[in-house]
């Protein structure tokens, strides 16, 4: 016990990425062994094809952020939309990704363009280049945003081709099972949702380790230099830079936090300067982490990719599948079909515009409100790749059980349920704020170090308020892709699909105003009550919709 206790003294962030491992590894042996018996022989090296991918994604996820803010000195408002921007480029993008490989017929060769341009934008991150510019637009900063680009362009080129070749997978596999007749066809069906839920699982083990790296490298440069972390002091540093004769509360906080992490000299610019280029130099290493995890995907991708189907040519499918009179057919149906359609994307709008938060305002605050000193903010993102691991086989039984008594849910009243969860996540936020008495953003950072500690919430409450946005994005995400299966006319699903991830890429392009809002609202509950408000109002549109929603998925 002695040992346990002096191990999670000295490094807590590696005792919890321990205990997470321990958790995770037997759903992931279950998940493989289920994969194996039941499902393509390809789900299982595809899924860890894409694992490298969300391992980028998810250090980002964790700290473009804040990182932007502690390199460059920018506001939490200016690094809220370079991050939203970038969100919804790699969301966007994925629609001209998908229309090369439809023309050029080469999925295969799309996706591993993709990989080496995601590894080239994160190799350039990878490089500690720092700016004299503090406070403004250097070309550092432009620099980074360009690598910015090349990541999410290489994302489009891989996200949705990847998950075409699955789909593959799976019509291949019940062409099989139909030789063996109506029965063994049947089975094979019911196997897609599951396999991709497998998938989905898998490709989110990358985002359980990767919210670690970062604080972990940058923990290890600063103690390599004798100096500690903590994460008001960048920004501390950065007004001292831009302002030697900062304010005389800013300048007592600057210097008492300088003598926490070990620095025993005077405090000016040449400490600031070097605290910055060390605590950043960290995070740049991590970047590396994703240029291996790149490609150690390809490497993956390469040795099956013989292995793995190619998409059926759309057009052969169309012809083959959708007769002229099907396309011709009953037009008001085909609107009907298209307005529940874009009913069910407006909906799904306001639930990334919330649930995104956890890269953006969620980091903010448990970087400012939450007592985090011995576990870095970043590591608070691993919170929902974990529970997505453990809670899916709960909703999977759940959902099963129900159908078998007969009581299934449609999906319109599963994504319903989903808004209110994730109402349920900002109202309790809303009571936390209230009952701390929370400031806005910028009043809360203005004030004496010692009365901020005091006034700092407990590490639970970001844990509750994750699980309710993962069970959230576990009714909504996967159901909303099979809801859009369903509604969508045979000779739009390519089209449709573009449009489930264009209303993703929206949501997310407005997710900076949460940092806003955090930071300029006169109380934080007020904050949190406007995403409750988008929650329930969208709650209310969607069951005000669901009979006409079940009707026209009939």
């Amino acid at each position: 016990m002695d040992l346990l206790a002096n191990l999670w003294q000295t490094n807590q962030s590696l005792m919890i990425l321990f205990a997470v491992l321990i958790i995770v590894i037997p759903f992931l042996v279950f998940y493989i062994v289920k994969a194996r018996k039941e499902h393509p022989k390809g789900l299982i090296p595809a899924a860890l094809a894409n694992m490298g991918e969300r391992f980028g994604y998810y250090i980002m996820n964790a700290v473009l952020l804040l990182f932007l803010c502690s390199k460059f000195g920018i506001s939490d408002d200016a690094a809220g939309w370079i991050y939203a921007v970038f969100y919804f480029l790699i969301y966007v993008l994925s629609l001209p990704g998908g229309m090369i490989a439809d023309r050029t017929q080469k999925y295969k060769g799309t996706i591993i363009s993709g990989l080496v341009v995601m590894a080239s934008g994160y190799a350039l991150l990878s490089i500690p280049v720092f700016s004299q510019v503090t406070g403004g637009i250097s070309w550092v900063l432009m620099f980074t945003c360009f690598a910015l680009l090349l990541i999410a362009f290489g994302n489009g080129l891989f996200k949705g081709n990847l998950q075409a070749i699955v789909g593959q997978m799976y019509d291949n596999f019940e062409a099989e099972a139909a030789k063996k007749g109506p029965e063994a066809l049947e089975e094979a069906k019911s196997k897609r949702d599951s396999g991709f839920q497998i998938f989905y699982v898998f490709i989110n083990i990358g985002g359980v380790i990767a919210p670690f790296v970062a604080p972990l490298l940058r923990q290890f440069w600063l103690k390599a230099h004798d100096l500690a972390y903590n994460s008001d002091l960048p920004r501390l540093c950065h007004l001292f830079n831009d302002n030697p004769n900062m304010n005389e509360t800013d300048m007592a906080n600057l210097t008492k936090l300088a003598q926490e992490v070990g620095h025993t000299g005077a405090v000016d610019s040449a400490f600031t300067t070097q605290y910055l280029e060390i605590f950043n130099t960290g995070v740049h290493f991590s970047f590396i982490a994703s240029v291996v995890a790149m490609l150690i995907s390809l490497a993956i991708f390469v040795y099956v990719m013989k292995k793995l189907p190619n998409p059926a040519k759309k057009v052969k499918v169309a012809d083959s599948k959708v007769s002229a009179t099907e396309v011709q057919a009953d037009a008001k149906e085909i609107k009907q079909r298209m307005y529940a359609l874009f009913a069910v994307l407006g909906v799904a709008v306001f639930f990334w515009f919330s649930f995104h938060q956890n890269g953006q305002s969620l980091s903010v605050f448990a970087r400012d409100f939450v007592a985090t000193d011995s576990v870095a903010p970043e590591i608070w993102q691993c919170i929902n790749p974990f529970f997505v691991i453990v809670l899916t086989p709960v909703i999977m039984w759940i959902f099963g059980s129900m159908a078998a008594r007969g009581k299934e849910i449609s999906t319109p009243r599963k994504i319903a349920l989903g808004m209110f969860i994730s109402a349920c996540a900002y109202i309790f936020l809303v009571i936390v704020a209230a009952a701390y008495n929370y400031p806005s953003g910028t009043e809360f950072k203005a004030l004496d170090d010692a009365v901020k500690m005091s006034m700092k919430s407990s590490p639970y409450v970001l844990i509750l308020t994750y699980f309710f946005l993962t069970v959230a994005e576990l009714f909504i995400s996967p159901l909303g892709l099979s809801f859009v299966s369903k509604v969508a006319p045979k000779h739009l699903q390519g089209i449709c699909q573009g449009l489930w991830l264009t209303a993703t890429a929206i949501g997310n392009l407005f997710i900076a105003l949460g940092v806003t809002m955090l930071n300029v609202l006169p109380s934080q509950w007020m904050c949190w009550s406007v995403f409750a408000g988008f929650c329930l109002i969208s709650m209310g549109v969607m069951l005000g919709m669901v009979k006409w929603l079940e009707r026209v998925t009939k």
